[in-house]
């Protein structure tokens, strides 16, 4: 066994002890603030977008030969261009997940059933959202909801 002179072993406390005063600091100020919150998975923004839950602009796409359709859609208050504003904002406020992140190691097919795509950008719950799904592939129920939903 070593035998550590007096002094060293001083220093070494005062070194261990300012190092866990340090970290207890750190972690009691982590979080001590809480963000102003609109409800569960929500938060506060400035500006207009502030007043609507849900603030989306669709557009669906799909051939050549098909016309693209566009739609834009605001939730609490419910308004926008599609024909029944409040019953899309209530299926869209069903599923909270649908433009989340795509689960992981998910196996998808790589198949298409069209050509069509749809780009939706926007606000959803106070969280930035700019998805652009094709009707195929991993993207294929999100695609499928979406349409049920806008078309």
């Amino acid at each position: 066994m070593v035998m550590m002179p007096s002094k060293v072993l001083s220093r070494l406390r005062a070194w261990r002890f300012t190092v866990l005063v340090t970290a207890g600091l750190l972690a009691a100020g982590c979080g001590s603030t809480a963000a102003p919150s609109s409800g569960p998975g929500g938060s506060a923004t400035a500006g207009a977008d502030a007043a609507a839950k849900v603030s989306l602009d669709v557009v669906f796409t799909g051939s050549p030969t098909t016309a693209a359709a566009h739609y834009t859609l605001r939730c609490e208050p419910a308004g926008g261009s599609v024909a029944d504003p409040a019953t899309v904002c209530a299926e869209l406020l069903k599923d909270p997940s649908l433009f989340g992140p795509m689960p992981v190691r998910m196996a998808c097919p790589m198949i298409l059933a069209t050509a069509g795509h749809v780009l939706v950008t926007g606000t959803f719950l106070g969280r930035h959202v700019h998805e652009n799904l094709a009707d195929g592939g991993c993207d294929l129920a999100r695609w499928e909801k979406l349409k049920q939903v806008f078309g």
